[in-house]
């Protein structure tokens, strides 16, 4: 339950006087739908306001507040002409100006004859002193309306800023007063006050520096924000800790016979990666860990021998690839490996049916497959393991947390839990993996085999499109393969599909059937048959939206080339690079743009010609675009946070983290006073969720 301290910041925003539903849904659209999403919406601008007692030329173009004496109202002949209201503002005179002025609210406004205080910008016309639509009008006695500083609030189309600042200033004196939930020694040394003063001061700035990310106050909050996420992320993972798991210690015996089979010796990032996972599994309880390697550093041959471990040990292993493409691609790979060494290892997506299906489900039932490799077909309920192990789950990203836990229920409830790896081939900053991932351990593969040699990356003006597509005639007759990927057109859908099939039509003039397409809005088959048909060699360039899947390897492909590769992201083009060069011939990357640049868009260009280490690209990009557009709003599972910022807060994140762990070593159920503190921060930043874990004790 809400603690009731926290109620009335979770009443709806129509709870305040003067927000109809009109209000409340513009409101719901610009910060969320109840009073604590006011508290976090911040200003992100103020205007200042001069005292002013008499007019000067020093004054023009300056907001300013004064005492105005109405002499004379001129209402326009038609609405063409504005409604003029001369007056003085001391000895100066001085005209407002409305357009389309209604004379009757006008003259109840400012009546002739009467003293009202005013606030606008003063602006020279024609040598004489104007002020247009004043933004406040107030009578003498009520000075306080007119404040010489006012915050600027983010707004949506038919909000004002008006509107949010008679809302705050009922929210703000009503704040509850919040029982401390910080260290005292991190309050001192850091100069931060309360909870309720630092909310305050966030919403009541007196300078432009009150707008930092940096002042005090909104350092105080976007710390507050940073532990509930570290502590919810450390109350789960504490959670996984302590299920009862299953040692899988494995003999190596298999193990070592399928590394000496392999043509290569594996990397020192790939032995460390390894004897990680392998402690994890021979823990006795369960496994929840994270295997980050680069693209083509070689996880799969690690998350193959970390199956063979647990099938060692009599349990059964599978692995789940987002796309068919990507598990047959898998299969492919481990199958020969596997069966060599006597296991059997057999395939699983949508498109197996009827009896071949029931066979296969049978033979997975009783224990005679040991390594299934699947899609998001394995989630089927008739899909059951006669004791399943381990659960390695491939690009994190495209499954939610659910589905992880889906897979790895599917184990027998008696052995304790399935130990659970997730890959990815994004490499992610520190700060993402850190409140993205948090929950996991987190294992690094950051070097590349032996022998990958550089991709040649060149930027190319689109002006000469028609000379790069000439020159890939060449590529074609040494039988290499091309990708050519289509722009991101404004986060349409239509529109990509439409430049795409523009651009295979045009490649289909130069070189006939040996051309492809494949772009989002095609069915799964149609997408998988095209793909089959590149990868065999009968098509030899691939014309593609984004949808050429992360992971999939083609060592033929050669040559990759991205049209207005300034719209892309770091991370995206990095991957989208990394699909050539990878069997052994050297590869090319012509990334054509569009002139002329943005800064932004020439160092992304000019990174990507520098280097290939994925995490260095993965840095760069939380630089130059946020959290949330790198891993994807949306589908990355990266909490949306409404006060920190990841690039400007990461050493805050950093004391959030280790605060958290020394947090629940000390009081592992927040049972002590701070420990009930720190319950309203979870209940405060909407991390109900965690607090379950600390009833399921």
């Amino acid at each position: 339950m809400r603690p009731e301290i926290l109620f009335n910041l979770f009443n709806p925003v129509s709870n305040l006087t003067g927000i109809g539903p009109r209000l409340a849904s513009l409101l719901e659209k610009v910060a969320g739908p109840n009073i604590i999403d006011l508290v976090w919406h911040l200003p992100a601008g103020m205007v200042t306001r001069i005292e002013a007692d008499t007019l000067s030329q020093d004054l023009i173009e300056e907001n300013i507040v004064a005492s105005f004496l109405v002499l004379q109202h001129s209402p326009p002949p038609n609405r063409r002409v504005p409604y003029r209201i001369s007056g003085a503002v001391g000895e100066a005179p001085l005209t407002l100006v409305f357009f389309h002025g209604r004379e009757d609210y006008l003259k109840r406004q400012l009546p002739e004859g009467q003293l009202r205080l005013i606030s606008g910008k003063l602006e020279d016309y024609n040598g004489a002193y104007q002020m247009t639509h004043p933004d406040h009008i107030a009578k003498p006695e009520d000075k306080d309306a007119l404040p010489l500083f006012e915050p600027v609030y983010p707004l949506t189309a038919g909000l004002t800023n008006t509107t949010f600042i008679k809302a705050s200033k009922q929210f703000l004196p009503d704040l509850p007063d919040l029982p401390e939930w910080n260290d005292p020694s991190l309050l001192t040394r850091e100069q931060w006050e309360g909870w309720q003063q630092s909310v305050i001061k966030a919403h009541s700035p007196t300078s432009p520096e009150d707008l930092e990310r940096d002042t005090t106050a909104r350092q105080r909050l976007a710390y507050d924000e940073l532990l509930a996420n570290q502590l919810a992320l450390e109350l789960v993972r504490r959670s996984m800790k302590r299920k009862p798991g299953r040692s899988l210690p494995g003999t190596a015996k298999l193990q070592s016979e399928i590394t000496s089979a392999l043509p290569y010796k594996l990397t020192n990032a790939q032995n460390r990666s390894l004897s990680e996972i392998s402690a994890d599994l021979a823990a006795p309880h369960r496994m929840l860990r994270l295997l980050q390697g680069d693209v083509g550093s070689g996880k799969t041959v690690v998350a193959l021998l970390a199956m063979i471990q647990a099938i060692e040990s009599g349990s059964q292993a599978v692995i789940m690839a987002p796309t068919e493409i990507l598990a047959r691609q898998h299969y492919d790979g481990i199958q020969p490996l596997v069966e060599a060494v006597g296991l059997r290892c057999e395939l699983i997506t949508g498109r197996l049916k009827g009896k071949k299906r029931e066979a296969l489900l049978e033979n997975l039932a009783n224990g005679e497959v040991q390594i299934t490799v699947g899609t998001h077909a394995l989630f089927q309920e008739d899909v059951a393991f006669h004791d399943l192990g381990l659960a390695i789950i491939d690009e994190q990203h495209r499954f939610g947390v659910h589905q992880r836990l889906a897979l790895s229920d599917k184990g027998r409830k008696e052995n304790g839990g399935v130990d659970v790896l997730v890959m990815t081939a994004t490499p992610i900053p520190r700060t993402l993996a850190l409140t993205a991932y948090g929950d996991m351990d987190v294992s690094i593969i950051d070097e590349k085999p032996p022998g990958r040699k550089p991709v040649d990356t060149r930027a190319i003006d689109l002006d000469r499109l028609d000379d790069v597509a000439r020159g890939l005639k060449r590529k074609i007759e040494a039988e290499e393969r091309i990708y050519w990927v289509c722009p991101l057109v404004e986060e349409s859908d239509v529109l990509d599909v439409a430049a795409a099939t523009e651009r295979f039509r045009y490649l289909e003039q130069l070189y006939g059937g040996a051309v492809g397409l494949i772009h989002g809005r095609m069915k799964a088959d149609e997408k998988d048959e095209t793909m089959q048909r590149f990868m065999s060699g009968d098509l030899k360039i691939l014309v593609a939206t984004t949808v050429i899947e992360v992971g999939v390897d083609v060592p033929e492909a050669t040559v990759m080339i991205i049209e207005h590769a300034e719209r892309f992201g770091l991370a995206q083009l990095h991957q989208l690079r990394g699909r050539v060069g990878r069997g052994g011939l050297p590869g090319t990357c012509l990334l054509l743009y569009t002139g002329p640049l943005g800064e932004t868009q020439k160092s992304r260009l000019a990174i990507m010609r520098e280097t290939e280490d994925g995490f260095r690209i993965a840095e760069e990009d939380l630089r130059l675009r946020g959290a949330g557009e790198l891993l994807g709003t949306k589908q990355s599972g990266l909490p949306e946070f409404k006060l920190a910022d990841l690039q400007a807060h990461s050493r805050l994140l950093n004391i959030a983290r280790d605060d958290a762990r020394l947090i629940l070593e000390k009081d592992g159920q927040l049972n002590g006073s701070r420990g009930q503190a720190l319950r309203v921060l979870l209940y405060l930043f909407e991390r109900d969720n965690a607090i379950k874990f600390l009833k399921s004790g």
